[in-house]
Formats: C-alpha cells, sequence, structure tokens
C-alpha cells in the first residue's frame, strides 16, 4: 500500500491536485477519501488562489470506490457516511462537495475512466475537460447502491432530470464525447491535463477579485429568485468597483499591457450580510 494517496502542488497561485494511487486507477480507498478532503480543506487556506487542477495518476482519472478495500475495514463505512455536528457533508460526500465551497475556479482534467465516485469528485469542479475517448459513468446502480457522494446536486445544475434518471437507473458507460452532449463534461481535448492548465493560466491573469466574485455569483443566483439575483449582482459590482485589482485591470487594458494583479481582497460572502 502507498503512503500517500493525493499530492498537492502550488505554482503562481495554480494549485494542482492529483489523485495519485495509478496502480489500483485512483480507486477510492478510505484513506483516499480522507487525503482528498484534506487537500480541500488545505486549499480553502491558501490567500492568493488563483485556480486549481484535479488530475489523476495513470492510466485513469478515477475508477471508484475500491469495493474490496472499504469492505475489509470494518469501521470505514461509518467513519464515511457520519456527520459531525453542524457539518454540512459527510466525509464521502466532502471529496465531492470541497471543491463547490472553494472561491476559486477548479478545473478537472478527464481520462481513462471515471466511474462511480470518481465522476461524483469531478462533478465538483466547476469545469471539466475530458478525453473524447474516456470513459464515464454514475455507476452505483451496478452495486445496488445510489450516488451519495453529493453529485447528485450537482447533475441536477448540468442535464435535464429524465437523462440524469436514465444515467443513474443503468449505469450506462458514456464516452467523454457523448458526456460533453449531456451535460455531464464541458469540452474534450486530446489532452485534458494541459488544456486545463491552460486554461488555468488564462483564469489566473484576470482579477482575482473578479473571478472570485463570479464563481460565487453563478453558484448563488442561479438557485436565487430574479430579485436576490439581480441584487447580487450589484453588490458583487459595487463591491468590485474602485478596487485596486480592478482598477489595474482597467489601466492594463487601456495600456494594452499584462496586468499586475494584488492578492485578492474582496470575499464575496460579505456581500450578501
Amino acid at each position: 500500500m502507498t503512503e500517500h494517496r493525493v499530492r498537492l502542488e502550488i505554482d503562481n497561485g495554480i494549485a494542482t491536485v492529483t489523485l495519485d494511487r495509478p496502480e489500483k486507477h485512483n480507486a477510492l480507498d478510505l484513506e483516499m477519501f480522507e487525503a482528498i478532503a484534506r487537500a480541500g480543506a488545505e486549499l480553502n487556506e491558501v490567500g492568493d488562489l488563483r485556480a486549481v487542477v484535479l488530475t489523476g495518476a495513470g492510466p485513469a482519472f478515477c475508477s471508484g470506490l475500491d469495493v474490496s478495500s472499504l469492505m475489509d475495514t470494518p469501521e470505514a463505512i461509518g467513519r464515511l457516511l457520519a456527520k459531525q455536528p453542524g457539518e454540512l457533508v459527510n466525509l464521502a460526500q466532502r471529496v465531492c462537495w470541497c471543491w463547490t465551497e472553494l472561491p476559486v475556479p477548479v478545473i478537472a482534467a478527464l481520462h481513462g475512466v471515471v466511474f462511480g465516485g470518481g465522476l461524483q469528485i469531478a462533478l465538483g469542479a466547476d469545469l471539466r475537460l475530458v478525453h473524447p475517448q474516456a470513459s464515464l459513468s454514475v455507476m452505483e446502480i451496478r452495486w445496488g447502491l445510489v450516488p451519495d457522494m453529493g453529485g447528485t446536486r450537482r447533475l441536477r445544475d448540468l442535464m435535464p432530470i429524465d437523462v440524469a434518471k436514465e444515467l443513474t437507473f443503468t449505469g450506462r458507460i458514456v464516452a467523454g464525447s457523448e458526456a460533453c452532449s449531456l451535460g455531464l463534461a464541458t469540452r474534450t481535448s486530446d489532452d485534458p491535463l494541459t488544456a486545463a492548465r491552460i486554461l488555468a493560466r488564462e483564469i489566473a491573469g484576470r482579477s482575482p477579485d473578479a473571478v472570485r466574485a463570479s464563481k460565487y455569483l453563478l453558484d448563488c443566483a442561479w438557485r436565487f429568485d430574479d430579485a436576490a439575483g439581480l441584487d447580487l449582482e450589484t453588490r458583487l459590482q459595487a463591491a468590485l468597483i474602485g478596487r485596486p485589482n480592478q482598477m489595474e485591470a482597467a489601466r492594463a487594458g487601456f495600456e494594452k499591457r499584462d496586468p499586475n494583479f494584488l492578492a485578492p481582497s474582496l470575499d464575496p460572502r460579505t456581500c450578501l450580510e
């Protein structure tokens, strides 16, 4: 058994999180769940984070649950499903949900198999770049289970309910190209990891205050009624205007040069208070 499960690297504000159990196609045992949750928590403490790339080492992104390992670990199921007082999610759900809680965009680079729990982890990302020949499946039904890692909360935003039901009821495997047409993925790439890194650098080159505000606005306003959504737009825009990074973005645009942004200074959540 390897001593680690996840590699976390940060370079110029861009974090790369690599599921690192390639000999098992990054299958999820208890240690992998815990390592992913720790990585998400660590990233939440990084002040000048700009973007995150989420990938898997070896031939696959993630093949889903390591069922044999979990069955051989008596305490595993209890630890995965137990929810601490005051917590929104349990440990099993956190490996999907932690990406939604990060204030910056998370880009998943998907290749090989992306099955069951692996797909739910990817659904927690803001964007999913997928190899056309990757294989994706809501596979829990094959084990007599339901998706229970938070992925159903994300599916509702990505596709019609009948499509989500068909995938969930059957466990049908879809190729990366079909996944895009269904809404499971954002776009295809013959080299998803390189494409994800390029996209992360592009995002990192924008005002970090505006990027964070944009993620918060879209995630919140999508579910708000018209009045609340429009009000949040106004509050965030008013908070951004005149900040150093907004002024730098405007100056750089006028002067046709690359901007030199400071660390983010706006917490978008304060605009709802």
